[in-house]
């Protein structure tokens, strides 16, 4: 496979770590800008809504432009954005920056995953695709612990400054690396939202929604509640996140694994359930660290462990419209999180912390429904054929 991929994947990684950077530091942000925890969540939700929104509509708007070009400028206003964060004086500016780096990076996301399948031969697409996508849902696991880590040594304005200075070494990566590419015809909003139509596809696609929900509902808050629940010092919610993220990142590789040795479907139904009693759990096993990190491990793996099992699913229904599909379940993903990070801070707000994992149980449950509808729509399909 060509070796430019790799350098794309990076691109993504940057990126996408910007969206929950700050999401172990909300405390902090908090207490600096005289906002609420529920407000400083707000951060972390409108950068997942516009990023959702705005990517195939730049992609649309900018489907003319030469792609090298067109990524280097859009690195450039992601530059921009990172050091206005970093500035920020008050909150409505980190919100003004949060904005402009969440449409600059939802473009560029989708750059990369373009331009992934246009520099490849035709059999490894389907990887180059993948690549992409294994840098966005790392950097969205190991986001949180590496902001956390610099931002509780050096503040919470640092990690934004460390995303622009990896943004400049991306932008002379780009420059010296990839050659002139000239874009392709880009499927239309209206046609991409129209696959939607289809029962199957869309209960599917509204399972990584009402998943993310769940999930993020808790973990976007989870800095206040290891404090508030369980006690930790600012050096253990560090430690915490970085189990974490480690374990996260090998539940997408078990996650690839039991998709391929059981199949999608039942990949996605054991999945659920067993995430469903994990985050249950969490707040009655406060009262033990140690057992408290065994449940949060088997949480945390299985949160990412869904993505490839949920993607082979999209890919074998609907194999026509894959590509789109793909870019349809990153939209969906991060208005997952988008939705998550709002409700929590609601929760937090009106009652506390520790209602968080119940709340966000509850939408796993919701998503078992949507996952169980998508799978039983299919088999509706089969027995009428067969009949």
């Amino acid at each position: 496979m060509n070796k430019k991929v790799y350098l794309l994947a990076i691109v993504s990684f940057v990126v996408g770590t910007v969206e929950l950077i700050i999401g172990g530091l909300l405390d902090l942000v908090a207490e600096d800008l005289g906002v609420s925890l529920g407000q400083a969540g707000l951060l972390i939700t409108i950068f997942s809504v516009v990023f959702a929104i705005a990517s195939p509509i730049l992609l649309t708007v900018t489907a003319k432009y030469e792609r090298k070009k067109l990524t280097l400028t859009t690195l450039l206003i992601f530059f921009v954005g990172n050091l206005l964060a970093f500035w920020s004086p008050t909150y409505s500016v980190i919100m003004a920056a949060r904005i402009m780096t969440a449409a600059s990076g939802s473009l560029l996301v989708v750059l990369a995953v373009t331009i992934a399948s246009q520099i490849v031969k035709a059999d490894y697409r389907g990887r180059a695709i993948g690549t992409i996508f294994m840098g966005i849902s790392g950097s969205l696991v190991l986001g949180v612990p590496i902001g956390l880590t610099i931002g509780n040594a050096f503040g919470w304005r640092a990690p934004f400054l460390f995303i622009a200075v990896l943004t400049l070494a991306s932008m002379v990566a780009v420059h010296l690396s990839l050659g002139n590419i000239q874009p392709k015809p880009i499927i239309p909003i209206k046609k991409q939202i129209q696959t939607l139509k289809d029962q199957k596809i869309f209960s599917a696609q509204l399972t990584s929604f009402i998943f993310l929900t769940g999930h993020l509902t808790l973990y976007a808050y989870l800095t206040p509640f290891l404090k508030s629940e369980m006690g930790l010092s600012a050096t253990w919610v560090s430690i915490v996140y970085f189990i974490f993220g480690v374990a996260a990142v090998l539940g997408g590789g078990i996650g690839g694994t039991l998709s391929d040795r059981f199949g999608s479907e039942r990949s996605i139904i054991g999945i659920i359930i067993a995430f469903a009693v994990a985050i249950f759990l969490i707040p009655h096993v406060t009262f033990s660290l140690p057992i408290f990190l065994a449940v949060m491990i088997i949480w945390s793996a299985l949160s990412w462990a869904i993505t490839p099992a949920q993607q082979n699913y999209l890919i074998s229904s609907a194999p026509e419209t894959s590509d789109i599909q793909q870019s349809l379940n990153n939209s969906a993903l991060h208005f997952g999180i988008a939705a998550g990070s709002s409700i929590g801070g609601i929760v937090i707000e009106q009652t506390s912390v520790i209602h968080n994992a119940t709340v966000g149980g509850f939408f796993i449950l919701l998503a078992l429904a949507t996952a169980a509808y998508s799978i039983t729509r299919g088999k509706e399909k089969l027995v009428a054929q067969q009949s």
